[in-house]
């Protein structure tokens, strides 16, 4: 999912002409830690892009890592509901925040595809929330 994520940032920002620094954050659905840390990588490293000051992941915003033991965060559609809907939207009602950009992020699952030892592709869309 990292991948599907970076690539639908970068399109985003190029084709929108803005920067990471134009939002005030920059959200995905249910990386969690370890996606989180491949998303950075990949955006450095591919696409010379740095969005870790104002990124934050869903996945990681649902538990506390420091007192919860799940691993690497949460996973599922669940997580960018709960977070998007409950948190986020009140931030944005409340003036804190102005300019959000959420990309959902989701594996596209498929039994057939694994039982033949294939990659699970991974799939992101980009929404701009705006007050």
């Amino acid at each position: 999912m990292a991948p599907a994520a970076a690539r639908t940032i970068k399109d985003f920002l190029h084709d929108t002409k803005t920067s990471s620094e134009d939002y005030d954050l920059i959200l995905t659905g249910d990386l969690g830690y370890t996606g989180t840390e491949l998303l950075h990588e990949i955006l450095e490293i591919e696409y010379n892009l740095n969005i870790q000051s104002v990124h934050n992941d869903c996945g990681l915003m649902i538990y506390d890592l420091k007192k919860q033991d799940v691993n690497s965060g949460g996973s599922g559609c669940g997580c960018s509901a709960s977070v998007l809907c409950s948190h986020i939207l009140k931030r944005i009602k409340n003036g804190e925040l102005n300019k959000v950009l959420f990309v959902a992020t989701g594996a596209l699952m498929s039994p057939t595809s694994t039982k033949q030892g294939q990659p699970i592709p991974g799939i992101a869309h980009a929404v701009l929330i705006q007050k």
